[in-house]
């Protein structure tokens, strides 16, 4: 079904598979006729021609993107438009979409969700952006119908900004490389590996996107096969799969840790274009001849099953006839690792509840957003649902449609009607059951969803107050067969449907209507709207030569999610207020993070004042005595050396780009994350941006939560760029001699490090 080369591969005309070993030289001579190097064929891959095509650098390995468009939800544009406002920003240089399919529930937090709305609409006219109003689109649905384009560069500030079936290359990262972007420059990056994804044959009927998304990721995620690297989807199986089905598999890409897509065109991309009114936007891409990927990931799509993502991760995947085939002991397994997870619960286990007479029930049912939204999977269910009822027992579900022109589609074709009609719900254009804003479901419930991420917490519980709900991510048509038998446990494979695969037709005046576009349109002189909740960021001091740090949180788990570092769901609302969001920082890991962090904030702030810190806390004089038994530091002065917090977490930032997970961090005093490894490219640039330095170390048993780190020279080892860093571990009394890495920075990310912040680096250049 899906099978990792362990070498490098060639691809001779899009169709022939050459491991790239002992005899890869020789097949190339016999199938080209010539010598055909790895460098030249690297060249040969979709994806280098199109990074080459934005890279504005002299090197092509060390690249300097400018991207096509940017794109924010109201979740994050306020931060970032904060960010470059303070940074000197005047206009938006390119197009910028700010779209409201996040904090649409209005009514939560009083009125700041809808005071952010009306920011974004006088950021777009004053600046020259592009509003799409509250429920009109969620953001990637919108981006793929008006903004993608072959061979086009679009960086957005969510995690699954991916349009690689569309011919684009997509990135999400935090807010701070989408300031950038903003203030003209550009996004630094060594040049990322190619893994070629092989689609073969034809999915059989009832197997959907997201049980060949989940598929992938199951095999992909945990060896880190395809980390930072570009997805590049090739094979005679592309042809049998209609748009929409592949932009269904595309955005899950963002769950494997791949830093983008993209996909081979043809003539159904060529028609998607044309239905949607902007048939030059379409250009065939193919890989050369002969083309070099770093690996390749061979998918037989006939042999696909239906798939399910068990909590509380995606990439947890069983097959639904395992999971029917085992259940107890598929469940038990989730189970132990859920405690693992949550070894400090005050809840009780009960997924294993659901299990009755040996088959599996669940309590809800949800297909929704940029993932399970699209027209094709909400007419799948429609097939599925038609002429028979959910039930008037437990078990609800809900459909959320991508778009208003799809929504406005699925009215005219009946679908709607079909759905209605069964008992399920059809909401608005919402993204709120991906993060926990929406259909929250009951504690101890058990959901089965068609979104993008089934974490802990995703779905709206609060496991540190002692609610737990169950996530499973399926495809919609699986979801919609489980819907029918009243919440039993189905797959779309063991029902016989007639699926109708009604055309699409786009009706653009209903964005014409109501999106304001103000691209090549600013007016300087129009006046943003502050809301009582949005907020400054905060000053934010400069790297100092010397750091003490104090541990205040250690994590020990094998990954540590965004979720876990700044909770999505209720504390949305308050992404615009720095202060007030950052209340929440770790709060479902380590609720007393937040004091410890600001009680060292607070002597940090005693240092800048010009005191000396050390002389309002026992504590730390003690630290500093023993720092100054360190040969060279003896005569050192507490009012020289910056202070923060720090955590430890074995691999953090998995999951969102929401900068947040880094900048609440910072606001309440952090100065540095130490791990082992970090989860994803964004969240590291994330803490770069925000002036957190991404320490690396290979021996965290020197480490305990409570213990101080002082990092002498850290400054100029951060200018130098030097491999190994010094640092030394006061603990029990004891100094340890420990070393510290960062990894590669770039020059700017270097000078953003030791100016404190992003604000602080390009601020410094427009005054100087």
């Amino acid at each position: 079904m899906v099978t990792l080369y362990d070498t490098g591969v060639f691809l001779v005309n899009q169709t022939e598979i050459v491991p790239d070993d002992g005899n890869a030289a020789a097949v190339l001579r016999q199938k080209t006729g010539r010598e055909v190097s790895r460098e030249e064929a690297r060249r040969g891959t979709m994806a280098y021609s199109i990074i080459e095509a934005h890279n504005t650098s002299d090197d092509p390995d060390a690249l300097r993107i400018k991207f096509d468009s940017i794109t924010s939800h109201d979740i994050t544009y306020v931060g970032i438009i904060q960010t470059a406002r303070a940074s000197g920003m005047e206009r938006f240089p390119i197009p910028y979409v700010l779209t409201n399919c996040h904090n649409s529930l209005c009514a939560v937090g009083g009125t700041i969700n809808e005071d952010d709305h009306m920011f974004a609409l006088s950021a777009a006219k004053k600046y020259g952006g592009i509003y799409v109003p509250t429920n009109m689109a969620v953001i990637h649905s919108y981006n793929r119908e008006m903004m993608s384009g072959c061979g086009r560069m679009i960086l957005g500030s969510d995690s699954h900004t991916r349009y690689g079936a569309l011919g684009t290359m997509a990135v999400g990262e935090g807010g701070g490389e989408l300031a950038k972007q903003l203030l003209g420059r550009t996004y630094d990056f060594a040049r990322p590996g190619v893994i070629g994804i092989y689609l073969t044959g034809k999915p059989q009927k009832g197997v959907g996107p997201q049980d060949v998304a989940l598929s992938i990721i199951g095999k992909v995620y945990a060896c880190g096969y395809v980390k930072n690297r570009v997805m590049e989807f090739v094979g005679d199986g592309i042809a049998s799969l209609p748009v929409e089905y592949r932009n269904g598999i595309d955005v899950m890409t963002t769950e494997t840790t791949c830093w983008s897509s993209i996909w081979r065109t043809d003539d159904k991309v060529a028609e998607y274009y044309e239905i949607h009114g902007r048939k030059e936007a379409y250009k065939q891409l193919d890989p050369a001849p002969v083309a070099y990927y770093d690996g390749l990931v061979y998918v037989d799509l006939a042999k696909v099953e239906p798939t399910i993502a068990m909590p509380f991760h995606p990439s947890n995947t069983y097959t639904i006839a395992e999971l029917q085939a085992h259940p107890q002991d598929i469940i038990a397994a989730v189970t132990d690792a859920g405690r693992k997870q949550f070894e400090n619960a005050s809840f009780q286990f009960a997924l294993d509840k659901k299990i009755k007479n040996g088959e599996i029930w669940v309590d809800q049912g949800l297909v929704a957003g940029c993932s399970g939204g699209t027209f094709d999977n909400v007419c799948a269910v429609a097939d599925i649902l038609d002429g028979h009822s959910i039930g008037n027992g437990s078990f609800t579900m809900s459909v959320y449609p991508g778009s208003q022109p799809a929504y406005l589609e699925l009215v005219k074709n009946g679908a709607i009607q079909k759905i209605v009609s069964a008992g399920a719900i059809i909401r608005e254009c919402f993204c709120g059951p991906c993060f926990g804003a929406g259909d929250t479901p009951a504690n101890q419930e058990f959901s089965i969803r068609h979104t993008t991420r089934n974490f802990p917490n995703r779905e709206g519980s609060k496991p540190g107050e002692g609610q737990i709900s169950y996530v499973a991510l399926m495809d919609a048509r699986s979801i919609a067969a489980t819907a029918i038998n009243g919440g039993r446990l189905t797959a779309a494979t063991d029902l016989d449907v007639d699926y109708s695969t009604p055309k699409y037709f786009f009706d653009r005046s209903i964005y014409e209507k109501r999106v304001f576009d103000g691209r090549d349109n600013a007016d300087p002189a129009a006046e943003l709207k502050f809301g009582p909740n949005i907020k400054d960021w905060p000053a934010i001091p400069a790297l100092t030569d010397h750091v003490l740090l104090k541990l205040v949180s250690f994590i020990d788990d094998p990954v540590t999610t965004t979720d876990e570092l700044i909770p999505s769901g209720e504390t949305s609302s308050y992404r615009s207020n720095p202060l007030r969001l950052a209340e929440f920082t770790l709060s479902r890991k380590d609720p007393a993070y937040v004091g410890e962090s600001k009680a060292v904030l607070a002597l940090e702030q005693v240092r800048e004042a010009g005191e000396c810190p050390a002389a309002k806390s026992e504590e730390l004089d003690s630290v500093y005595r023993l720092i100054c038994t360190i040969p060279g530091f003896e005569k050192l002065e507490p009012v020289t050396v910056g202070f923060g917090s720090t955590i430890y977490a074995n691999k953090p930032g998995d999951g969102s780009a929401r900068e947040q997970a880094a900048s609440c961090q910072r606001v309440v005093g952090a100065w540095a994350n130490i791990a082992q490894e970090y989860a994803t490219k964004r969240y590291r640039s994330n803490c770069i941006n925000w002036g957190i330095v991404p320490f690396l170390t290979q021996d965290k048993s020197v480490l305990a939560k409570g213990c101080y780190i002082f990092v002498p020279n850290l400054r100029q080892a951060v200018l130098e760029g030097n491999e190994a860093i010094k640092a030394y571990v006061i603990r029990d009394g004891k100094i340890t001699e420990t070393t510290f890495s960062i990894g590669g920075l770039t020059p700017d990310e270097r000078k953003v490090l030791t100016a404190g912040c992003l604000i602080n680096f390009y601020r410094s250049e427009k005054e100087a």
